[in-house]
């Protein structure tokens, strides 16, 4: 056949293909399907029950907000398999009292981290009655449910000043979340400045390690004063992100290697009762 001729062959072929390719719908990728793939999809769960004081409350957002836009963090958000994670801050309290104060973010630059940081120091806080955190727990696994993101792990990091003493028992909750394959970190802020006194546990943490973390590769990282709660919520970023547990070290725990002794998982409601039967109970 003359070129001529194939190439007057040809040429309807090649617009009825380009046409066909135009109406038959394309496979989807996997993260129009299961949502945006990412390193971790990462749950900050925060307690401001009336225990933590407004000036506790600012520390914390402040601390998270320079902690998520600082360098350490940022490099481990790049060295991630996918080099991005997605993140939301979550408030919480008593039984009930759960806010999503920023909803799922995408974080990969410093700009995004820089956004989601503004969005933390300008949003309006309250405190809340009592502590639950059975139920920061399970209303934190329920935001992971169609939240546009795939991640490689996910990942709770609850942080709090004292025992649960609102809800179901935590160990419920905790091991739900732990059986659909969720790792729980905490963040035990072993300080006090509001309310204090009779509802806090002088080794919170031990408390968190047993009762509260759970997962492959949990860790508790206690906070005794808030002049290091930065430093702590910032190391705890980028072990969170980068998939990696501390070394051990003193006041440390870690799932694998639970605190001694076996702690009363059921201790905050019990305070809560006493306090309730004495008629010395708080808001």
């Amino acid at each position: 056949m003359p070129k001529r001729s194939f190439a007057l062959f040809l040429a309807p072929l090649v617009a009825a293909l380009t046409a066909l390719a135009l109406v038959v719908p394309r496979p989807a990728a996997a993260w129009e399907i299961d949502g945006m793939e990412v390193d971790v999809e990462l749950v900050l769960a925060v307690d401001v029950s009336l225990s933590v004081t407004p000036h506790e409350m600012d520390i914390q957002r402040r601390g998270y907000a320079e902690a998520i836009t600082s360098p350490e963090v940022m490099a481990a958000v790049r060295a991630g398999l996918l080099g991005r994670v997605a993140v939301t801050y979550v408030e919480w309290a008593g039984d009930g009292a759960q806010r999503t104060l920023i909803d799922w973010t995408l974080i990969e630059t410093e700009a995004d981290a820089e956004a989601f940081a503004a969005t933390l120091r300008d949003a309006p806080g309250t405190s809340l009655r009592r502590t639950s955190i059975s139920n920061a727990l399970s209303y934190s696994v329920g935001l992971f449910t169609n939240n546009g993101y795939s991640g490689l792990r996910q990942v709770i990091d609850v942080s709090g000043d004292g025992p649960n003493n609102s809800g179901r028992p935590v160990l419920d909750a905790r091991d739900e979340a732990i059986a659909a394959g969720i790792v729980i970190n905490g963040l035990p802020l072993m300080t006090s400045e509001g309310y204090g006194g009779r509802w806090d546990l002088p080794d919170l943490d031990l408390y968190y390690a047993d009762c509260v973390i759970g997962g492959p590769g949990a860790f508790v990282i206690p906070v005794r004063s808030w002049d290091e709660f930065a430093g702590a919520v910032r190391r705890k970023l980028v072990l969170e992100i980068a998939g990696l547990t501390p070394e051990p070290e003193a006041r440390v725990w870690r799932a694998s290697n639970p605190a001694p002794g076996g702690y009363d998982c059921m201790i905050g409601e019990k305070i809560w009762d006493r306090a309730i039967w004495s008629g010395s109970g708080t808001p």
